[in-house]
């Protein structure tokens, strides 16, 4: 067991490394919701591996019919790991935190979700509505990895962070009608 294990994420990161030439550059991502659409781009110079994870999700269509699931108004809108009815998806292996690149939490961007371990980001992301300075590399501690930003949508962002929200399942500030991704795309 301990060697499958082992060997998936070699695999895992071997896949991720690989692919790290190809997003080395400025990536276009089109996110469809039934809230309407967002378009992102992504930094793959300056978070190489947050890049590669979000984009390989998305071309595996992992997101598509996911929710915002966490939702806090003046704050931020979080998803892509659990479906409308509140069952998380399994997920790939942990990335590295990339927070130290020197993009920061400000209003519009795109970072890796995680927990307190600062290297268990995997599928979720979150879009910042306000800046928040604290959410950065060594504000209190190692920080939330930026990796992009909203370039057009940010009315459809806004629009997600002020709707209803509710506890729901042992989880709070869930939308009382799921926000759902229908599908997530690389444009460019």
């Amino acid at each position: 067991m301990f060697l499958k294990k082992t060997a998936l994420a070699v695999l895992t990161m071997s896949t991720l490394l690989v692919g790290l030439n190809a997003f080395a550059e400025q990536i276009t991502v089109k996110m469809t919701t039934n809230k309407g659409p967002i378009t992102l781009t992504l930094d793959g110079d300056k978070a190489p591996l947050s890049v590669s994870n979000f984009v390989e999700y998305a071309q595996a269509g992992y997101y598509d019919g996911t929710i915002f699931h966490r939702v806090i108004p003046g704050f931020m809108i979080q998803g892509g790991g659990f479906t409308s009815d509140m069952q998380q998806k399994e997920t790939r292996s942990p990335i590295k935190n990339e927070a130290d690149n020197g993009l920061l939490n400000t209003r519009g961007t795109i970072a890796m979700a995680r927990t307190s371990d600062k290297d268990s980001a995997t599928s979720q992301f979150f879009i910042n509505v306000v800046d928040n300075k604290f959410l950065d590399n060594g504000a209190r501690d190692f920080g939330y990895a930026v990796f992009g930003e909203v370039t057009e949508g940010m009315d459809v962002v806004d629009s997600i962070a002020n709707v209803e929200t509710a506890n729901q399942g042992g989880h709070q500030n869930v939308p009382t009608q799921a926000v759902i991704i229908e599908k997530v795309e690389v444009v460019k």
